[in-house]
């Protein structure tokens, strides 16, 4: 299914599309934003953060649209995809599977891959995997290693049921809680969180599963030391090239674990983004600067 939606002006409109995935509870489907050339076959993967959605990476694939077919998947749970039927397959194994299936409906071998905070987790677990289709691998203010603190305080919200009277105090609460993504303009908050609320019995109320909160409140401290070391893992064998972007403020990924990643990885860089937490929205020029440096200015200049 395919559907093409207006878009800024002087900017390419992306096509609406959807592929059918398969969990241990049943179907469902996964909506994605394709952006480019359709016949292209490099694919830029950008996979969004835990409660948002793949229109926070209009501006990017507008930029990229003339070298890349940018793809932007809504993960489970969250935007234009399905609600899985069982809540505790809400986790990194099952969107990596859900990952895999777009990628063969891309029909490409290959793909790069940006992934923002828990699109981040997505593309290290994916690129750990032998055979891993991703070449090139940007992650966005995340790491193998969550500072705990950070961790609790996205638990403290994630879930609580919101109504709002209008689509302006989703707006705003939204940009409340996205706050140490930066300073971003009225406009900015609009054009990034309208996509995250949709219209219910007269008020509005946000495009994700308050039941994603369950696994994540679940998870054991064990649990969370296996996970992180099969991303170092994962982040150890990759032998593509990854660029590791922190947000000034980040109280998500450290320096001190940056300073791991790039010497546990085979070839990782890193840059920081001043005044910033987490996560750098890249919608200003000098962020989606860093992203093209890294994606298509390298490429051109390697032999």
């Amino acid at each position: 299914m395919t559907a093409t939606f207006a878009s800024a002006a002087g900017q390419p409109a992306p096509r609406q599309r959807y592929v059918q995935c398969a969990s241990g509870g049943g179907l469902h489907r996964i909506a994605y934003t394709e952006w480019g050339d359709p016949t292209n076959p490099r694919v830029l993967l950008c996979v969004h953060g835990l409660t948002r959605s793949g229109r926070d990476f209009d501006r990017l694939a507008a930029e990229f649209a003339g070298t890349y077919r940018v793809v932007c998947p809504d993960v489970a749970g969250r935007g234009l995809s399905s609600w899985l039927a069982n809540p505790n397959f809400y986790t990194v194994p099952q969107y990596v599977a859900d990952m895999v299936t777009l990628i063969a409906r891309l029909n490409v071998e290959t793909v790069d891959w940006f992934g923002t905070s828990m699109g981040g987790l997505i593309g290290m677990a994916l690129a750990g995997l032998p055979e891993t289709p991703i070449r090139k691998l940007l992650l966005n203010d995340v790491g193998p290693h969550l500072e705990p603190s950070a961790v609790q305080r996205i638990g403290d919200y994630l879930g609580k049921p919101v109504r709002f009277d209008t689509l302006q105090q989703g707006v705003d609460y939204a940009a409340l809680l996205a706050q140490s993504f930066g300073p971003l303009t009225p406009d900015e908050w609009r054009e990034i969180n309208t996509p995250l609320l949709h219209e219910q019995d007269g008020g509005w109320v946000l495009r994700y599963d308050p039941r994603i909160a369950q696994p994540f409140a679940a998870i054991t401290e064990e649990a969370a030391k296996l996970g992180e070391a099969a991303l170092w893992h994962s982040l150890a064998v990759f032998q593509g090239p990854v660029l590791v972007v922190r947000g000034e403020h980040s109280d998500l990924l450290s320096r001190e674990t940056v300073t791991k990643m790039i010497e546990t990885g085979r070839a990782v860089s890193s840059a920081e983004v001043a005044g910033v937490g987490h996560a750098p929205a890249f919608l200003s020029a000098d962020q989606i600067g860093l992203a093209r440096q890294f994606f298509i200015e390298a490429a051109a200049g390697s032999p």
